[in-house]
């Protein structure tokens, strides 16, 4: 097996792990903590919460919260799918599934009767689902979709939209039920969107410097995947002494996994050295101005192969 072979391999690997993270942890977080406590989710997950609190209390019948999941991020995967791209989709909708399955599997069973504690634990848990599966580049359904499309246009980070666009879960929750199952869902919420944060940042800009033998190849696979502009500088082992090239870019925090495929599909031996950029000053492109620029340098591209 090539070594190419083995790192998409690994690749795959750590994305059906993160998928089966997600659907266990978010299982776990609404059928054990949040739910029993009346204390609601983010996004889908507490939409679909509230459908499946209401049957239950104003009508006795029982429809699991899973299912509401699954039934309300079709729609959503649809824009998921035009705004995003169909891989991430794709996974996405995998990933909505497991959740579905495992809340299914899970049985609803208060661990605790302390709802701050409920609050604090099941938001945490969500948001790590949350975190790696936008770290791995798809996401966990519903808002997550809308506040990543968002995050890109706006360059606001993914929690702090979550956190907006969950206000009307918050609103809904203390209105229907009452208001300090509220009180609690806005705890939850900002634990959620912290933990977010801190695993994904999608507005952070980093610098990175990659040392290559294949500049020309690694460059050319890069600007395939992102829309940046690169510097190429000399760069010479100062104890091999052998010569290679390093180039440097500046991208988003979002950017970064398609950046590390992108090297590592041409040159399995780059050295990379990824830092955090305080402040770029001058021309740092938006997303609409990327696709601009990648539909020239697609015109570019398909006049210099005719």
């Amino acid at each position: 097996m090539s070594k190419m072979e083995a790192y998409r391999k690994s690749e795959k690997l750590k994305k059906a792990l993160v998928i089966l993270m997600t659907g266990i942890t978010s299982a776990i977080a609404l059928n054990m903590f949040l739910t029993p406590a009346k204390v609601f989710s983010a996004g889908m997950n507490g939409v679909s919460q509230l459908l499946s609190s209401i049957l239950e209390t104003t009508f006795n019948i029982h429809i699991s919260t899973g299912i509401f999941i699954l039934i309300l991020n079709v729609p959503i995967a649809i824009l998921g799918w035009v705004k995003i791209g169909k891989s991430s989709t794709i996974l996405s909708f995998v990933n909505v599934v497991s959740v579905t399955l495992f809340t299914l599997i899970i049985p609803v069973h208060s661990i605790s009767t302390n709802p701050l504690m409920n609050a604090i634990i099941g938001g945490v848990l969500v948001g790590i689902g949350i975190g790696f599966s936008l770290k791995y580049g798809f996401t966990t359904g519903g808002t997550d979709i809308i506040s990543l499309i968002l995050s890109k246009t706006t360059g606001r980070t993914v929690g702090s939209l979550l956190f907006t666009i969950n206000l009307v879960v918050i609103f809904l929750a203390g209105l229907l039920f009452n208001w300090e199952s509220a009180l609690y869902t806005i705890i939850s919420i900002y634990c959620m969107t912290q933990v977010t944060d801190m695993i994904h940042t999608s507005n952070q800009k980093i610098t990175a410097m990659i040392i290559t033998q294949e500049p020309q190849s690694v460059m050319s696979s890069i600007q395939k995947r992102l829309v940046r502009g690169m510097t190429l500088i000399p760069a010479k082992g100062a104890r091999s002494k052998v010569q290679g090239e390093m180039i440097l870019i500046v991208i988003t925090r979002y950017e970064v996994y398609d950046l590390e495929q992108a090297i590592y599909e041409i040159d399995q031996n780059a050295f990379v050295n990824i830092m955090p950029t305080q402040t770029v000053l001058g021309k740092f492109w938006n997303e609409e101005e990327q696709k601009v620029i990648k539909k020239t340098w697609d015109k570019i591209e398909k006049k210099e192969n005719e």
